[in-house]
């Protein structure tokens, strides 16, 4: 989770190194002299990496080095999309089996479906008991335009057919889904900041504004940020005026005004950000200008407090270092980042002392480092220095958290009981929409059976005992239910099933359908 924080949070637009600093051959010089010298042989890559770790260690904990071999995952990810055949697949009975194709991309366009096998990859079987995911996506990636011949076996046939596929630009969503959660209410959940994010989210307001959304939740859960300017596009859609969204300071870094200048899509119309403790970086200056123009509530639990701005500086040998150059604030003026004076170690340890202390399950804390008061547009009391501490507090369910439930529901026995369930049923699987799947779908207990009967004898007496409790069972077939409606309607079917069960939405929902909304945002509640 923390590398994640890490590898995302960045200014866009990278820098050549040699174009900011002089040169200076210290460090070129002692590992030369090692090279020529040293009593035994090492690996000079190792040394450069080591050492370049030993000068950030006395560093703020997000200045990170990436080496050349990370780069372009990292960039795939961050810019929105990546060369490749457009399918996603799971490994079931160690066979590659398609589990979602992307609609008139490469795969779609030869006659590729779901539920199909993959038997070869140009000359080489990718079936078989050594067969990793990893491997199959190196394969399956490639240059644009590039060709991939493909072995595949029909779900419907015995015989195998070969095809030629040309790779293709296949996009990277930062938006998991745009969904209605009521008649009137529309929640977007986005997974991270990237390149195409405000795109993204534009459109899928846009869809929610047709479909009838007079009132928006926007997820932010687990999304550890990205693109600066991706986060004040999306609040420019939901802050009038030229008000100010957020400004970068530093040592060496004049200040900058980011402020919103268009007229949005959502101006008007009651807002919720849902935010946990993984929400960092670009999620906060979203929620800290929303919170501070008292444009909408904050929902969840104090979020991560990363307030940073790296800077990306481009080396000789592809690799790049991310170098805080700023810190953000939010309109009121505060910092968001929280301390890190007590080393990296204790930093990214943080996540623990929340949820031992009982901060994350149900105690409303927030220890203040910086006592000073800040202050909203309704004059609501807000503080510096240690995440966004929500409006309205809503601890972790502790139910998801048990360590054997989690097991189960991520356990390739259960994702083969469900793809083995959907694939012999998917002709009857026929459902005009999301919500008439949520209204009529009741074979979860068909689909458990069938992963009991999987499960090794020794243990299946257990977890039947586990599954008798009505808590474990609903958990179970709330995830089962999601698996199926992703399959049938992709993302935006598996956070509606999902939605119906959880604690922080149903909040959101109640806080919107009363005038406990009005009372927060005005500051009578306080």
């Amino acid at each position: 989770m923390v590398l994640g924080f890490n590898l995302r949070d960045s200014l866009r637009g990278k820098r050549d190194i040699n174009t900011v600093v002089e040169r200076n051959d210290r460090l070129e010089q002692v590992i030369d002299l090692i090279n020529e010298k040293y009593v035994d042989s090492i690996n000079g890559d190792h040394l450069y990496k080591d050492a370049i770790s030993g000068i950030l260690k006395s560093l703020d904990p997000h200045t990170v080095y990436i080496p050349a071999e990370d780069m372009q995952d990292i960039n795939d990810d961050m810019e929105g999309g990546f060369s490749g055949i457009g399918v996603e697949f799971s490994i079931v009975r160690d066979t590659i089996e398609v589990t979602s194709v992307i609609d008139k991309g490469p795969a779609s366009q030869v006659g590729i479906e779901l539920g199909d096998q993959l038997i070869k990859v140009g000359d080489s079987v990718v079936a078989g008991v050594n067969i990793t995911s990893s491997r199959i996506i190196n394969m399956l990636k490639g240059k644009q335009k590039s060709n991939v011949s493909l072995t595949i076996k029909h779900f419907f046939s015995p015989a195998l057919k070969q095809v030629s596929i040309t790779r293709d630009l296949i996009p990277l969503y930062s938006v998991d889904a745009g969904i209605m959660l009521d008649r009137f209410t529309g929640m977007i959940k986005i997974n991270r900041f990237s390149a195409t994010t405000h795109k993204e989210f534009a459109d899928a307001l846009k869809r929610l504004k047709n479909d009838g959304a007079k009132q928006l939740i926007i997820d932010l859960r687990d999304n550890p940020g990205g693109y600066l300017d991706q986060a004040t596009q999306i609040a420019d859609e939901l802050i009038d005026g030229n008000k100010l969204i957020v400004y970068t300071q530093g040592t060496h870094a004049a200040k900058t005004e980011y402020t919103a200048n268009l007229k949005g899509l959502f101006e008007k119309g009651k807002v919720i950000i849902l935010m946990d403790e993984s929400s960092a970086s670009a999620s906060e200056i979203l929620a800290g200008a929303v919170q501070d123009w008292d444009r909408g509530l904050i929902v969840g639990r104090r979020s991560f407090g990363k307030g940073l701005v790296q800077e990306p500086y481009e080396m000789g040998d592809g690799s790049e270092l991310r170098l805080t150059v700023a810190k953000y604030y939010t309109p009121s003026g505060r910092s968001i980042q929280r301390s890190f004076a007590k080393g990296r170690a204790a930093y990214q340890a943080d996540y623990e002392k929340r949820f031992e202390s009982g901060e994350l399950t149900g105690k409303d804390l927030f220890v203040l480092v910086d006592t000073t008061k800040y202050y909203t547009a309704n004059h609501r009391v807000v503080y510096s220095g240690g995440g966004i501490k929500p409006d309205v507090y809503v601890p972790y369910d502790t139910m998801h958290i048990s360590a054997d439930m989690r097991n189960r529901i991520a356990s390739a026995g259960l994702k083969t009981a469900i793809w083995d369930y959907f694939l012999t049923h998917r002709s009857k699987l026929k459902y005009r929409n999301i919500q008439t799947f949520l209204n009529s779908f009741d074979d979860e207990d068909k689909i458990i059976d069938g992963y009991l009967a999987s499960v090794n004898p020794l243990i299946r007496r257990k977890v039947g005992k586990e599954l008798s409790r009505p808590a474990n069972r609903k958990y179970f077939q709330t995830h089962i239910r999601a698996q199926i409606a992703r399959f049938l309607f992709k993302d935006n079917g598996y956070y509606a099933v999902l939605a119906e069960d959880d604690n922080v939405i149903n909040r959101a929902l109640e806080l919107l359908d009363e005038g406990e909304y009005s009372d927060i945002i005005s500051g009578k509640s306080e």
